[in-house]
């Protein structure tokens, strides 16, 4: 495989921190060519100009005895000085210290090759290091891996594992390198193997260690109910004397519960443990990820944020709420679009001989979200779009007489009644937008970069969006989901507002006043992204909660009164908008569940017709006389006129 383009530019930038180390040591400035050695090894660990010059600094200092004062390791310490520092320790036959200095490398950056050192692989060097030693240098490694360890990472870690697994042949009978090296061979998953070690550490010496790796390794091979049994009865024999350590452990049973599909189990667990620390920095947050598992909450989301808000020690909460808020509508993405033109534009975008410059035309029953014609004109500039009819009722209306206007309407064709924001603006916004983000929170301060920006061109970018980004995630939206990146912008451009003078009071604010007349402006994908802006603010700012509830009940209703007569294409992402606020009143949120059941009860009943109306056409006719309709035929009787380039 050949070397990239980072490598090379490493390599020389290690070359040349040697090539000043050799002039410092042919001057004797011993600690200046040290110096210039630990950034050598921090870019290129396995450089061999690079070893030779420590063997020469060592020589020049005496012997590597004399050496080790060249790399001190006292207060903070550069992590190329302790990697040099363990080849210093292993030249001078200290073989525990250069182990446990090569596992400190190991744990601060995993990814760079440290293990594939000569010294490590000495076949003697097994029997020349104390098992103690060795066991405390595989903590200290793993300490700093994730699990399982990606192939990346695996491949520069696996000579240690390989040195660990050899002392563990010659020390068989050592309990703790025995569950120590189970938790490292885990992580590069031979599972059954760690199973055997941590197995074999149990029976020598049941105790807490023993349990916790044994139950790890069993959770890892696939048998999660053996492994709460371990750990079941090691908190059983220590509950007299139960400490902070074990707490861990009943918080990791608790939640192999909740992996076991029986959260409620879990609960009391979490419960005891809180009896007595009611600040452990795990359980709390474990107590509201386990509740959201048997209800489906939000409220324990924002719960988790308000937690991780107290105590931003508790990083926990922070990491849970991620990982349940991964790609959930609005928790963690922007909510699909519904519209009939939106799907007609994805058939379009996904039929042979589609390009930028086909000219589309396309006849809508009624008027749907202006926005829906900018994803439209996103991907197909030359496309049209003529709305035959306006549903009661008239969606082109606010809910409320506004201070802020962005559409305009010319009969059913809507226009855009703001300017486009200037281009340096738009290009803020353009980096900024995500269709993907870790928390609600997180979306809310990512978009601080934006709070400098006029108000102005925050609002033009609503409905003046710029092009997506050129990368691959880019260029895929745009070619199969243009929509997705105009809902993105307006999320992030209404996020911008959210931060616009906030040194002014809520109540009296201008992105008080601004988000709130986009919220109950005409019906439209802004609408969302003012909503999703608004409870990010409630997520963030517990003091607006009540004033938000209200703005978006108000919204609520009305979309539910309006589907009563005609299609309300947002009412879906609206209802999961409403629940994305838990401090709403519970009446609200039971009509946003019920709003959702009803939709996808009718897109059920729909998809079942869609599929009975196939099925029957099937039957009627021969196989032999149907003849498929060529596409641009399709397109034609979709739009009008098929694509032309």
């Amino acid at each position: 495989m050949g070397q990239t383009d980072d490598e090379g530019d490493e390599r020389l930038a290690a070359e040349g921190e040697v090539a000043v180390a050799r002039l410092a040591i042919d001057s004797g400035d011993l600690p200046h060519a040290a110096d210039h050695l630990a950034d050598a090894i921090l870019a290129d660990p396995q450089l061999p100009e690079l070893h030779e010059a420590l063997a020469e600094l060592c020589a020049a200092a005496g012997g590597p005895a004399a050496a080790r004062e060249l790399f001190p390791l006292d207060g903070q310490v550069y992590l190329g000085t302790v990697a040099c520092r363990a080849h210093v320790e292993a030249a001078a036959g200290d073989w525990d210290t250069a182990v446990g200095l090569l596992a400190s490398a190991i744990q601060y950056e995993p990814a760079r090759p440290w293990a594939h050192t000569a010294w490590l692989a000495r076949e003697d060097l097994p029997a020349l290091v104390d098992p103690d030693a060795v066991a405390q240098a595989v903590a200290r490694a793993t300490g700093g891996l994730p699990d399982p360890l990606p192939a990346e990472l695996a491949a520069a870690v696996q000579p240690f594992d390989g040195f660990v697994q050899a002392v563990v042949a010659r020390h068989g009978d050592h309990a703790l390198l025995l569950a120590m090296a189970s938790g490292l061979t885990r992580r590069l998953g031979a599972t059954a193997r760690a199973v055997e070690l941590a197995e074999l550490a149990h029976r020598l010496a049941p105790g807490y260690m023993p349990s916790v790796m044994l139950g790890n390794a069993l959770r890892a091979h696939g048998r999660p109910e053996r492994a709460l049994a371990v750990w079941e009865a090691e908190l059983a024999r220590v509950e007299p004397e139960r400490d902070n350590t074990s707490s861990y452990l009943a918080v990791d049973v608790a939640e192999l519960y909740g992996t076991l599909g029986r959260p409620a189990d879990g609960l009391p667990w979490l419960d005891r443990v809180l009896a007595t620390e009611p600040d452990h920095p795990k359980a709390a947050p474990a107590r509201y990820g386990l509740r959201h598992a048997v209800d489906g909450d939000p409220a324990h989301l924002l719960a988790l944020a308000d937690h991780h808000r107290a105590h931003p020690d508790h990083e926990y909460a922070q990491d849970l709420l991620e990982r349940l808020s991964h790609r959930e509508p609005w928790l963690g993405m922007v909510s699909g679009a519904t519209e009939a033109t939106v799907n007609v534009l994805h058939q379009v975008l996904a039929a042979p001989g589609t390009t930028r410059d086909s000219e589309i035309g396309c006849r809508a029953s009624a008027v749907e979200p202006p926005s829906s014609l900018l994803a439209v004109r996103l991907a197909l500039p030359l496309a049209t779009v003529d709305y035959q009819s306006v549903a009661e009722p008239d969606p082109r209306l606010p809910l409320v007489e506004p201070t802020t206007r962005i559409w305009a309407w010319d009969g059913t064709d809507p226009r855009p009644a703001v300017a486009p924001p200037a281009p340096e603006s738009a290009e803020l916004v353009r980096s900024t937008a995500e269709i993907v983000w870790p928390t609600v929170p997180a979306a809310y301060d990512h978009a601080v970069r934006l709070a400098g920006l006029p108000l102005d061109d925050l609002l033009g970018t609503l409905v003046h969006p710029p092009m997506p980004r050129e990368d691959e995630l880019g260029r895929a939206l745009l070619a199969h989901q243009p929509e997705l990146w105009v809902r993105a912008v307006q999320v992030f451009a209404c996020l911008g507002i959210a931060h616009h003078r906030t040194d002014q009071p809520w109540e009296d604010s201008d992105r008080r006043r601004v988000l709130v007349d986009l919220l109950l402006g005409p019906e439209d994908w802004v609408v969302e992204a003012a909503g999703f802006a608004l409870v990010a603010i409630g997520w963030t700012h517990p003091e607006t909660r009540a004033d938000i509830a209200e703005r978006l009940r108000q919204r609520l209703h009305y979309s539910a009164r309006a589907r009563r007569t005609r299609v309300v294409t947002v009412l879906r992402s609206l209802a999961a908008l409403a629940l994305a606020a838990p401090w709403l009143p519970e009446g609200d949120a039971d009509l946003a569940r019920r709003l959702i059941e009803r939709v996808e009860a009718q897109e059920t009943r729909e998809a079942a017709g869609a599929e009975e109306a196939e099925d029957s056409a099937e039957r009627e006719e021969p196989a032999e006389e149907r003849q498929p309709e060529p596409r641009p035929g399709f397109l034609r009787r979709l739009f009008g006129r098929g694509p032309q380039s």
